[in-house]
């Protein structure tokens, strides 16, 4: 996890140094509070919340520690603005692409994100699901094959911005 490189929107690389700006700033200083409280109670030794505030404090520094990577490692990702649409465009991240699944005839927008952004529910895709890797690099018009799943199923790719 180290070297390896996070695929994010400007806005996703945004709300990771939000976060790590909240716990860095507040949050840690929260658990400062309740372990000196916890320790205000007397013997450590069977004191329980003296133990939730010691959790409390390493979940929060092993997240810090976590988004402080993520942020370094960061590569961010140019997202389509909808009016720049080329003629050849493809499927890449940042792309939103509407397609239509060619079983049931549904469509769907999706926005193609890295994985620490994907929320599929909020139409965020992350680049390593299986229907992200089979649209990746097609244009519009083409009928794609998704595989890697139980059932493989044809998309048709409808519009890319």
């Amino acid at each position: 996890m180290e070297n390896d490189k996070f695929y994010v929107t400007q806005e996703g690389y945004n709300d990771l140094v939000k976060e790590h700006e909240n716990l860095v700033q507040n949050v840690r200083q929260q658990v400062i509070v309740e372990l000196q409280e916890a320790r205000a109670q007397g013997d450590l030794s069977e004191n329980a919340d003296y133990d939730a505030a010691r959790d409390h404090q390493a979940q929060v520094e092993a997240r810090i520690r976590e988004l402080e990577t993520m942020i370094k490692n960061a590569e961010i990702i140019e997202e389509s603005d909808g009016k720049k649409k080329k003629k050849n465009a493809v499927v890449k991240l940042g792309s939103i692409v509407t397609l239509e699944d060619l079983q049931d005839h549904v469509e769907n927008t999706f926005s193609i994100v890295g994985s620490i952004e994907a929320d599929p529910l909020n139409g965020k895709l992350s680049n390593n699901t299986p229907l992200a890797e089979a649209i990746l690099d097609h244009k519009v018009g083409e009928t794609v094959t998704v595989t890697r799943v139980e059932e493989p199923y044809k998309v048709k790719i409808l519009s890319i911005k």
